[in-house]
C-alpha cells in the first residue's frame, strides 16, 4: 500500500534525517550558514529571511484553504526541541493568518493516571488530525522517549516481564512503536513533518539570563527549566538516539538551526508551505447540475427588490 511522503526543498537536505543512520548533533550547526547568507551579513540574512517567512506565510494560507476545503489529506507537525528553543514563537509567527477552522495546537504535560493506565501513544491519537486539518504537537510523543529516557521515574507503570529493568530492547523497541505509527499515518493519508529546533547550550543560556532579566518576561520561566539544563547532555543523548532511529522518508525529521529565531521560522515555513503545496489537492469541482443551481440563485439575488 503506497505512502504519502513530505517532498523537501533540496537547498534543506544537510538537514533533513530520512532514514535510520548515526546522528551526531556536534556535526550539526545550530547556526544557519549557507554561503550566501553568511557573507551577506546577519542583518542581509534576517531580511532574506523576513521575506522568506512572509511568501511561505502567504503560501500555507492559500495551501491550507485548498487541504480544508478538499478534505483529503490531514497534516500533523511535530516540534521538538530543547527548553527556550523557540518553538511556541515558531507557532505563532507561522501560523499567523491561517484559518483557525483548520487548524489545532495540541500541547503535552505530564500523563494524567488515566493517560497512565493506557499504552504510551494513546493520548496523542486522540489528537490526530482529521483530514483537511493542519495540527501541531507542540512536543509529542517523542517525550517518552526523551524525558522519559532521562527520567525514568516519569515512566508509567508496567508489567514487570514488559519493564525498562527487563527489557534490554526497551528503547529500541519504542523507536519501533514510534515508527510504525508514523507509518500508519502516511498510509492512511496523514502527512507527518517533524522538526528538531536544535540550539546550543550557550544560547540556552542567553534566553534565560534574558528572561530573568526582565520582571515582565518572568513568567516564562520555570524552576524546572533551570532543573533541566543540568541533565544538558543527557538530554543531547537521547534526542541523538530518537533521531538517529526514528528518521524514515515518510515521516523525516529536519535538524533546524535554531540559535537565530529568524531564520529557524523561515526555514520551518518554507519546508511546511513546499511540503503541504506538493500534495494533489484543489478546490472540490461543482457538477454542471450544481453549477447551473448557484447561477439561478444569484440571478434570484439580483432581481430581488
Amino acid at each position: 500500500m503506497p505512502l504519502i511522503k513530505p517532498k523537501v526543498n533540496p537547498q534543506f537536505s544537510d538537514l533533513v534525517v530520512d532514514k535510520p543512520t548515526n546522528i551526531k548533533l556536534s556535526k550539526h550547526d545550530s547556526d544557519y550558514k549557507p554561503k550566501k547568507v553568511a557573507s551577506a551579513g546577519k542583518k542581509v540574512a534576517h531580511n532574506i529571511a523576513a521575506q522568506v517567512l512572509a511568501l511561505s506565510r502567504n503560501d500555507l494560507i492559500n495551501a491550507q484553504e485548498k487541504l480544508w476545503a478538499s478534505k483529503k489529506y490531514g497534516i500533523l507537525i511535530v516540534l521538538q526541541g530543547m527548553d527556550t528553543a523557540g518553538k511556541d514563537g515558531t507557532i505563532r509567527h507561522i501560523m499567523s493568518g491561517v484559518n483557525p477552522q483548520g487548524c489545532r495546537v495540541e500541547g503535552f504535560k505530564a500523563p494524567t493516571n488515566d493517560e497512565h493506565a493506557h499504552d504510551f501513544l494513546w493520548r496523542y491519537s486522540r489528537v490526530l488530525p482529521r483530514r483537511g486539518e493542519v495540527v501541531i504537537f507542540n512536543r509529542s510523543y517523542y517525550e517518552d522517549v526523551l524525558a522519559v529516557k532521562v527520567h525514568p521515574e516519569y515512566m508509567e507503570e508496567l508489567p514487570e516481564e514488559l519493564s525498562l529493568k527487563r527489557n534490554k530492547k526497551f528503547w529500541q523497541d519504542r523507536y519501533d512503536d514510534i515508527s510504525a505509527f508514523e507509518k500508519h499515518l502516511a498510509r492512511n493519508g496523514i502527512l507527518v513533518l517533524k522538526f528538531f529546533l536544535h540550539i546550543s547550550k550557550d544560547e540556552q543560556k542567553k534566553r534565560l539570563l534574558e528572561r530573568l532579566s526582565e520582571e515582565e518576561k518572568y513568567w516564562k520561566v520555570s524552576p524546572s527549566d533551570l532543573k533541566e539544563r543540568k541533565f544538558w547532555d543527557s538530554y543531547v543523548a537521547a534526542y541523538e538516539d530518537a533521531l538517529s532511529h526514528t528518521g524514515q522518508n515518510y515521516a523525516p525529521w529536519v535538524i533546524v538551526p535554531a540559535n537565530d529565531k529568524k531564520i529557524a521560522r523561515a526555514i520551518v515555513a518554507d519546508i511546511i508551505a513546499d511540503a503541504i503545496n506538493n500534495l494533489k489537492i484543489d478546490y472540490p469541482k461543482l457538477s454542471k447540475t450544481e453549477i447551473q443551481t448557484l447561477i439561478n440563485a444569484k440571478l434570484e439575488l439580483e432581481q430581488e427588490s
